[in-house]
């Protein structure tokens, strides 16, 4: 079977076990590459997929909603699986709560999850102050078609810290990575958050949550959230000296230790 095919790819593993790699709203898969290859010589086998409506433009980003990501990754994790004896998956904001719902909605399917940065609305230090007091009505406003077509533009940090890999990011537009937030997207974002604080305290697979305590977009009040409502076993840590891109800024490797170790801790006795 294909696995590594346009923006998409597949490294082979030595231990068994595979890790899903979802990368985030307006993302694209090579946002995901630096973690790939630190979990990838770990021993683990990465599969990191393209959603759908992403790696092309906002037009056809606008034309999905957070349904039809959720279906790219439950689909990516069935055609995963027959790689692995035991599959996880770890995706960034929007990439973390879809790997959760998947996970949710499909028991057994993904053994743990580690979530990255989540977000339910844009809230964080540098995001305009006119935005985060607007986000609590963002689903009224999207019934407005001039608010629905608008585009957002990413802050000037690009959720990074370290200036050499925010220059290196600006260069990931030909691997599909999308400059600006589309207000749909965002919309789709925020019913996506609706539905999974929802299901939290039915949530049973163990999740590890990261979150930066610099975070510029997503203000470190959402994996407080998450941590207290979600019905399974879970661990809360803390990242420092990054912002909202922690799987790619200076504390990356910390990132993938901490990802890592979870996801051994839960092939141990005290979590069968």
């Amino acid at each position: 079977m294909q696995m590594s095919d346009g923006l998409s790819y597949f490294l082979q593993g030595s231990n068994g076990k595979g890790v899903l790699l979802v990368h985030g709203l307006t993302g694209a898969p090579a946002e995901m590459k630096m973690l790939a290859r630190q979990l990838n010589r770990k021993g683990y086998s990465v599969y990191a997929p393209l959603l759908a409506g992403h790696g092309v433009d906002m037009a056809t980003l606008t034309q999905t909603r957070w349904q039809d990501w959720l279906h790219s990754v439950e689909e990516a994790t069935e055609k995963f699986a027959p790689y692995n004896d035991e599959t996880f998956a770890a995706g960034i904001c929007i990439g973390g709560k879809l790997s959760m719902m998947a996970a949710h909605r499909k028991p057994n399917s993904l053994k743990a999850v580690a979530i990255y940065s989540p977000c339910f609305h844009y809230d964080g230090w540098n995001v305009p102050h006119y935005y985060w007091l607007l986000s609590p009505f963002i689903e009224l406003l999207s019934y407005i078609p001039s608010i629905a077509r608008l585009n957002f533009s990413e802050t000037s940090a690009l959720g990074i810290k370290d200036e050499r890999i925010r220059r290196m990011m600006e260069s990931m537009e030909a691997e599909g990575v999308i400059d600006k937030f589309p207000g749909k997207g965002i919309v789709e974002m925020y019913r996506l958050g609706k539905e999974l604080k929802k299901n939290l305290p039915q949530m049973q697979t163990p999740t590890l949550i990261l979150h930066a305590t610099e975070d510029d977009l997503s203000s470190p009040k959402h994996a407080r959230y998450i941590s207290r409502h979600i019905g399974g076993p879970h661990e809360l840590k803390w990242i420092e000296d990054s912002y909202h891109m922690i799987h790619v800024d200076r504390q990356r490797q910390k990132v993938g230790d901490y990802t890592a170790e979870f996801f051994e801790a839960n092939n141990a006795p005290a979590y069968a």
